[in-house]
């Protein structure tokens, strides 16, 4: 029982305003809690397990800097369609589009875990512990980090509820799009280790092309607004 708590307890400590955590703020404005519950709860399960029972196999397996490109990709790939809005295709795809939600929650969450400090520390225990422990060591770490996970889900509903869709968009796009150049930045010094000024260099490039991509679709979000509000006040009238 003391293992256990213990484990939890630095798990819970250790996720709290981690990227994760606040990656589910703001994918509040994206998806249904019962999506983000269930996404997230499977996707802490399967990398706890590979943590604890691997001792950290596919970390080792997947260079870091793949990881973190893809992590990059994932996070910039969701800061560009928050800003473009898809509630008309979310409309349009009905129930196919909300089976599939959970998956892309998983995807993401999955990602942007895999190496992090919290998959870090339940190998530590997992190592420390032994595999007759692992069950323990895999429940305490997955039962921490979702509990800390949820409160980042909490807060993100509960400024739904208080603040403008406009503004959870927006703070949804500056919390993606920060973790992705950031995310991109660390690949790129990994993979250019010896070359520091590259790696800042490709980061910067990519982040001017992202900047000038979100400007297009944010245009193109206002003028299908603007379209929309001009047919409602005719059909109004």
């Amino acid at each position: 029982m003391l293992l256990f708590l213990k484990v939890l307890l630095t798990e819970f400590i250790a996720e709290m305003g981690d990227k994760t955590q606040l990656m589910l703020v703001a994918m509040t404005s994206k998806y249904k809690t019962r999506d983000i519950i269930i996404g997230t709860g499977a996707a802490i399960l399967v990398l706890n397990g590979l943590a604890v029972l691997a001792g950290g196999l596919v970390g080792q397996l997947i260079p870091e800097w793949v990881i973190k490109l893809i992590a990059a990709g994932a996070f910039l790939y969701f800061a560009a369609s928050t800003l473009a809005g898809d509630d008309e295709e979310e409309e349009d795809a009905g129930e196919n589009k909300i089976s599939f939600a959970p998956l892309a929650v998983f995807c993401t969450f999955f990602v942007a875990e895999l190496g992090d400090k919290t998959q870090l520390t339940a190998i530590t225990f997992g190592a420390n512990e032994g595999i007759g422990a692992a069950l323990i060591v895999w429940i305490g770490c997955s039962i921490g980090l979702f509990a800390a996970d949820i409160i980042g889900m909490l807060v993100g509903r509960l400024l739904q509820n208080k603040a403008s869709e406009e503004l959870l968009h927006t703070l949804a796009f500056a919390i993606f799009a920060v973790f992705g150049v950031y995310t991109l930045f660390q690949g790129m010094n990994i993979l250019l280790a010896d070359d520091k000024s590259l790696a800042i260099g490709i980061t910067a490039a990519v982040a001017v092309i992202f900047a000038i991509v979100c400007f297009v679709l944010y245009r193109k979000t206002l003028l299908g607004s603007h379209k929309n509000r001009k047919r409602v006040d005719y059909y109004g009238n």
